[in-house]
């Protein structure tokens, strides 16, 4: 069965002095530096556009080829 000396972890009682302090250091500026998050880009809906009545009556004469 595995514990906590199988994971290859030396204790700070372990290390010498300077050891230590430099690992303790290591640590809290690991916790300084902010972690990238992703941005999360929004989908925007596009507006739905509905045609005047000058803008259909144009359109259906371009379809029509010119004939109402």
């Amino acid at each position: 069965m595995a514990d906590l000396n199988d994971l290859g972890y030396k204790s700070i009682s372990d290390m010498t002095v300077d050891e230590s302090i430099e690992h303790l250091r290591q640590i809290r500026l690991s916790r300084r530096i902010p972690v990238k998050k992703t941005k999360v880009t929004k989908r925007t809906t596009k507006k739905k556009v509905t045609p005047t009545a000058d803008q259909a009556a144009e359109l259906l004469a371009i379809l029509t080829g010119g004939k109402k």
